[in-house]
């Protein structure tokens, strides 16, 4: 689908070169076709030691060749990138982000360019492992859409949206999951080294169980619930119900739910909307 096309990818951190990595294993691009731009010397000679990838420190070069260029730079860098950036987009190209909260309408005047899809990919796409949520503005094209569409695989899952307002819930579930996750993890590990076991040992324990779980629902392909398998777990008055007593006593759910809620604002709030308050939150800080 890449031959004689480029990809440009402006702002060459760790999900860009996920992307690129991507790419070139699953052969969906060739060498040929990528194109990093990135303004600290340092990353330059990595990417290129690494993969070989063509490089640049000027944005403009870069974009103004490309067939698709890849917004992959910080929310708060991104105003600037888009003035540099205005009127060196080729007029047939895509423009594909996964700035997070940035919505399209800031993307599509900062460019004054129409063919833009959004996206929220995650941090387990640096293994091809990822789940990327994404929607297309009306001047996407079919053809660019599945351009994205193998962009995006690269890196793992992808799930198409008709409304961009999914993208701000995506960002906070799972585009921030994997820190919830993480934390869950350390404080499981951390719970086993104040039982007794050594650290390394607390960590194989606490990995394998998380992984052994997802798997096992996953092999049940969706059909089970989610509390139908808790429930399998819990023998009346056993170890795992005082477990999750406790933890329903110390607000478990609530903490996670208000915490996801709180990703979420703070995705509107770096897009310039802010303006959806939770009725649970509203007149408390989150």
């Amino acid at each position: 689908m890449f031959q004689n096309k480029k990809i440009a990818f402006i702002g060459s951190g760790v999900m860009a070169e996920a992307m690129i990595a991507g790419l070139l294993r699953t052969a969906s691009a060739p060498l040929t076709s990528l194109i990093a731009a990135e303004p600290r010397p340092e990353r330059i000679e990595e990417l290129r030691a690494r993969y070989g990838v063509e490089t640049t420190a000027d944005n403009v070069v870069a974009a103004s060749q490309a067939d698709v260029v890849v917004l992959s730079v910080k929310p708060q860098t991104l105003g600037k990138v888009l003035n540099n950036l205005r009127g060196h987009i080729q007029p047939h190209a895509l423009v594909l982000s996964i700035v997070a909260g940035a919505p399209i309408v800031k993307i599509t005047k900062g460019l004054e360019h129409t063919a833009i899809v959004r996206s929220m990919p995650n941090t387990p796409a640096q293994i091809g492992e990822g789940i990327t949520v994404w929607t297309a503005a009306p001047g996407v094209t079919a053809e660019q859409r599945d351009m994205a569409r193998e962009i995006l695989k690269a890196l793992g899952e992808e799930v198409f949206v008709e409304e961009e307002t999914y993208l701000d819930m995506a960002t906070a579930l799972s585009g921030t999951g994997p820190a919830y996750v993480f934390l869950f993890m350390e404080a499981m590990v951390d719970a086993g080294v104040h039982l007794g076991f050594h650290r390394s040992i607390a960590e194989k324990l606490v990995t394998q169980t998380v992984r052994g779980s997802v798997d096992f629902y996953i092999a049940k392909a969706g059909a089970t619930h989610l509390a139908t398998l808790r429930n399998q777990v819990t023998s009346p008055a056993g170890t795992t119900a005082a477990a999750l007593y406790y933890l329903d006593k110390a607000g478990f759910r609530t903490a996670i739910s208000r915490a996801i809620w709180a990703a979420y604002e703070r995705s509107q709030t770096l897009g310039g909307d802010a303006k959806s308050q939770s009725p649970e939150t509203t007149g408390s800080s989150s």
